[in-house]
This record gives structure tokens, sequence and C-alpha cells, in this order.
């Protein structure tokens, strides 16, 4: 199956793509979502919007995870990513994906088996469970790909979504 993992963000919207199956992670794609400062939020939503149902148009996955939103201290910033995780949630209803959301927590116990693990020891793990040379750049796109793998791991508990 391949998991379209997004971690959102109105600014940079990382997206990672990875296929799972018989236990294995196959990276399939990833890609960084930017959008203009200068564009009014509205237009910066909508080429969100366009990107991510050009991406499950091509990719064609079965399921889509998102990061969920954690408390920030910065209210204008967890709005902000709050408009980019609806616009991500829409593209999946839209399309028909069954959509997961996932804490940080979560993600980090799923891919490093610590809830509490530091970014570099997230970034580690995608690299290796995906067999990549190098961690992806930037950390959005890492932090998709973890999102993505996350799910296959919760799927694939006893009770999972398989």
């Amino acid at each position: 199956m391949i998991i379209l993992g997004i971690d959102p963000g109105t600014a940079i919207t990382g997206v990672g793509l990875v296929e799972y199956k018989g236990n294995r992670y196959t990276p399939v794609a990833c890609e960084c979502l930017r959008t203009s400062p200068q564009l009014t939020l509205d237009l910066r939503l909508k080429r969100l919007y366009t990107e991510i149902t050009r991406i499950i148009e091509q990719y064609q996955p079965r399921y889509m995870a998102v990061e969920e939103l954690f408390f920030n201290k910065n209210a204008k910033t967890a709005l902000a990513v709050g408009h980019a995780r609806g616009i991500a949630l829409l593209a999946g209803a839209n399309y028909g994906l069954p959509v997961a959301e996932y804490t940080p927590l979560q993600v980090k116990q799923a891919v490093t088996g610590y809830g509490k693990a530091d970014k570099q020891q997230v970034q580690f793990m995608v690299k290796t469970l995906l067999s990549l040379k190098e961690v992806p750049k930037p950390d959005d796109v890492a932090d998709a790909l973890a999102v993505a793998i996350c799910h296959a791991h919760w799927s694939s508990a006893p009770g999972g979504l398989r």
C-alpha cells in the first residue's frame, strides 16, 4: 500500500510517499511544497490544495496520514498550521482517501520506538528505514516521510487499518 504522509504548514508543507509491503518500507517520492509570504492566505491555501491533489492524482496513494497540530506558544503560527492541515484533510476527503492523524509523540514512537526522541533521531531512522543515502531535506520532508511510516506501523498493528 502507498501512504501519503503530510507535515502541514502554510509556508512549507512536507510531502512523503512510502510504499509498505511485507514489513518493508520503500520510498516512492517526497517533496517540499512552498508558498510565498507575499501571497494572501487564500491564494497560499489554494496553491497547497492544488499541489496536494496533483500528488494524489500522480501517485494514487491508498491512505493519507497527516501530523496533528501540537500546542504552539505562537497562536498565529498554530492557526496557520491549522489552515494547512484543513487543506490536506479536504484534499484527502475529496479523493476518498482514508485519512489518519498522528501526534508528534505517536510519530516518534512509531519511527524510533521512543516518544520523546529528538529530531535527529527521527531523521536518522527515516533514512535507515527507507534505505536512503542521506536524510531528506528540508526537515518538513523528513517529517512527512516519518508520518507515512508511522501510519504503516500503526495500521499493521493488531486491530490496525490494514
